[in-house]
């Protein structure tokens, strides 16, 4: 059993938790923390004034609230500020934010009531989560609507997630036989204010983007397998003069699950033939879309690793305010709430998943142009060139798509509008830079499917399947069952939606062992 609490929350942990959906337990030595902090707030704030304790938020902070309306204080930030609007974000994203809340709550700076934590976990146990809108957080003073719905769920008002499909908390509550969180000093406040919301969701995204990545290298060697290309762009000695460690390690992957292709050529087969044309019919150099492969997609894969590292950050930090630090016996007012640092990237990440696309999309324009790849069929149609067509209505949706990502690819970040009585003068928009990268790497995964369509019909029509390097062997294999060979005409949506699903929910790195890792 996963224990959760007084240690580092990684991406692996993350994923297993999250897409895994393993079972966790709560670290005993987490909970006597949070009741430590708890405790000490409990006992400093007496006769002293203290943000969220006993002032009103943002602009009226300048109101002091008696004690006996404290309590009612933290269930009217709660429920005003539960004004969600939009489409609800999936259940995987309700649960994804909960254990970045949880666990930032769990590092004991909060100054919740433990129960709080405990019943957080005991929801995400069993699978049921509180309805999020993804309008609404600007990404600074915290996801305040986002993590305002999850503590509106948690109180045991509005609704759930539960068995996929939506029902009334109360509901939940009783189907599972434990009671709503009570609100005893600030867990209103400590629950909406930090930057969970954009955390949770971008860290699923630094796990997909990177499995785009993976995908998307393989399928470039896959091209280059069946143009049966010269195998020396992504050799050790060329990309190791390129101080870059992504390109190095991209061009190492396909080293490493190209070796035993018996597809790529050596350049020794051009450089030991004597050429006296003038006009040469060997293709000399490939396309930019094949061999600048390592250098377009190793600039990806560190623009991931570096956001892979920003967000762990993130779910490892104390990011609400104030900061009940019981250790130097004081609270602390300041920003911790504020989200620039998962907004900027999430913003990078976006911007490279789309170039990803790009690159997909001129690979796949490259396999079904017999003008440019001078070895395949027109749309790699297997059927009767003029009475079908091939993968030609398949090119569209995935040309409109990458055009959509390059018009989502305007970064969020610099969008700043200040608000709450500009209060919040400078905010990051952080959640909305999560959900529009998430957008963009769905939609990427729309991309892959159709190039893996395209890249099928071509291993088929060159019958290239038994000379295929034993990974992209593998993907042919497990991608055929899905979508298999056709001559004929097929109304092929369906098809592809579950070629993307598939895509979506394999982690190649895992079948492919240290190739990919």
């Amino acid at each position: 059993m996963i224990s959760i609490g007084g240690r580092k929350l990684d991406i692996q942990l993350f994923e297993q938790i999250i897409i895994g959906q393993q079972e966790f337990t709560v670290s005993p030595a987490a909970i006597k923390e949070v009741s430590r902090s708890y405790q000490f707030l409990t006992t400093f704030s007496k006769d002293k004034l203290i943000y969220g304790i006993n002032t009103g938020f943002g602009p009226m902070v300048q109101y002091r609230i008696d004690d006996a309306d404290r309590r009612q204080l933290q269930y009217n930030l709660v429920r005003s500020h539960s004004s969600g609007m939009g489409q609800l974000l999936s259940p995987l994203h309700s649960r994804a934010l909960m254990l970045a809340r949880m666990h930032t709550l769990l590092l004991g700076y909060s100054g919740i009531h433990a129960d709080a934590a405990i019943l957080m976990a005991t929801l995400i146990n069993n699978r049921a989560y509180p309805c999020v809108y993804a309008h609404g957080g600007v990404g600074a003073s915290g996801d305040l609507v986002q993590l305002a719905h999850l503590a509106l769920g948690l109180i045991g008002e509005g609704d759930f997630w539960y068995n996929g499909k939506i029902v009334p908390a109360v509901q939940v509550f009783k189907k599972l036989g434990i009671e709503p969180m009570q609100i005893h000093i600030r867990e209103g406040l400590a629950i909406l204010n930090g930057t969970s919301a954009m955390t949770g969701i971008g860290a699923l995204n630094v796990i997909m983007a990177r499995r785009l990545v993976q995908l998307s290298t393989l399928f470039s060697l896959m091209v280059n397998e069946v143009m049966e290309a010269f195998d020396d762009h992504f050799s050790e000695e060329l990309n190791a003069v390129k101080k870059h460690r992504g390109q190095q390690q991209v061009a190492a992957w396909m080293r490493s699950n190209g070796k035993k292709s018996k597809l790529l050529c050596k350049r020794d087969a051009l450089y030991n033939k004597k050429i006296t044309d003038q006009v040469v019919d060997e293709r000399v150099q490939e396309s930019y879309s094949i061999r600048c492969v390592p250098q377009i997609l190793g600039a990806i894969l560190d623009t991931v690793t570096n956001a892979i590292t920003v967000v762990e950050d993130e779910l490892n930090s104390v990011n609400d305010n104030p900061v009940i630090d019981r250790k130097n016996g004081n609270i602390f007012h300041g920003g911790n709430f504020h989200g620039d640092y998962v907004a900027l990237e999430m913003d990078k990440v976006k911007i490279a998943v789309t170039k990803l696309s790009m690159l997909a999309e001129r690979q796949l324009n490259f396999l079904l142009n017999p003008a440019i790849n001078q070895k395949l069929p027109a749309f790699v149609n297997a059927g009767k060139l003029g009475l079908n067509f091939g993968m030609q209505g398949m090119q569209y949706p995935a040309t409109s798509t990458v055009a959509e990502n390059q018009a989502l690819s305007t970064p969020m970040y610099i969008h700043s509008i200040p608000n709450n009585n500009d209060n919040q003068d400078i905010v990051s928009m952080g959640t909305n830079a999560a959900m529009m990268c998430d957008r963009v790497i769905d939609n990427t995964f729309e991309v892959l499917a159709v190039e893996l369509a395209a890249l099928m019909q071509a291993v088929d029509v060159t019958n290239a399947a038994g000379k295929l390097s034993p990974a992209n062997k593998w993907i042919y294999q497990q991608g055929r069952k899905l979508f298999p060979y056709f001559e004929e005409d097929i109304t092929p949506s369906k098809k592809l939606q579950a070629l993307k699903q598939w895509l979506m929910g394999t982690d190649v790195a895992t079948h492919l062992g240290k190739e990919l890792n």
